[in-house]
């Protein structure tokens, strides 16, 4: 397995502020397999990301990742094997630093070398060419500051990458650029994924495994081809289907 969580608990707060944000929660995901976790704003999905890669504290459970336990804080290496890609992608880049600059920026931190060609590469994977090497963020489009930061996260060559709603924040248009861009970098790279949504749509897209998260725990694992088809195991599960479907005038 690529990573292995075995009931995992992280804790908020103390005393009467103490809030249980993610509850006994395990997966498995194979290398090279996208994993989707679902559910509504509040069940702990973002938190499970988070705490993989050491941005939330575990307060119970273990943690592997390509067979290796992590330690608290994470050691350099772990993040040559995994890296996040955010939400937001008018917050999680420096809005005074250029695409070179923010780029260039975990080449230098990890010590590595040809970061000239590096740099044209990760533009290259996700369709920028180098005319947008000195931009600054705020001459792109939402769509392009998310494939800069895509292309941060593929900089160290990683084997998994955590996806905390990539595309939410997006046009309806640029969300499919994006989520074929994403389909199309698993296959040539040969990653794995773990992904994060609340559309049904875009876990069904892109992933082959999910787990359905509510309150913090898991409600139960299926799979996309279920999800599409309705074959759930809980009513929780149908509920959110039917939410998805939106209204209708009846």
């Amino acid at each position: 397995m690529m990573i292995d969580i075995d009931d995992l608990s992280v804790v908020f707060g103390i005393g009467r502020l103490r809030v249980t944000a993610v509850k006994n929660v395990s997966l498995h995901v194979r290398e090279g397999q996208s994993f989707g976790l679902v559910g509504e704003s509040g069940s702990g999905k973002s938190t499970v990301l988070r705490a993989i890669c050491g941005l939330a504290p575990t307060s119970g459970g273990r943690i592997s990742v390509d067979g290796k336990a992590l330690t608290s804080p994470r050691r350099r290496e772990f993040y040559k094997t995994v890296q996040m890609v955010f939400q937001d992608p008018y917050a999680s880049l420096h809005p005074r630093h250029t695409v070179d600059y923010i780029l260039n920026e975990p080449l230098a931190i990890n010590g590595e070398r040809d970061r000239e060609n590096r740099i044209l590469g990760a533009l290259k994977d996700v369709g920028l060419g180098p005319a947008y090497r000195f931009r600054y963020p705020h001459q792109l489009s939402g769509g392009q500051r998310q494939r800069v930061a895509i292309a941060r996260a593929l900089i160290l060559r990683p084997k998994v990458l955590l996806l905390d709603e990539p595309t939410s924040a997006l046009d309806a248009s640029v969300q499919a650029e994006i989520l074929n861009l994403l389909d199309r970098l698993r296959a040539e790279l040969r990653l794995t994924y773990v992904l994060v949504s609340h559309d049904l749509a875009v876990i069904a897209h892109l992933c082959d495994d999910l787990l359905v998260m509510q309150n913090g725990e898991v409600v139960e694992q299926t799979t996309a081809e279920a999800l599409r088809s309705g074959g759930v195991a809980t009513a929780y599960t149908r509920a959110l289907i039917g939410a998805a479907e939106g209204f209708s005038r009846r």
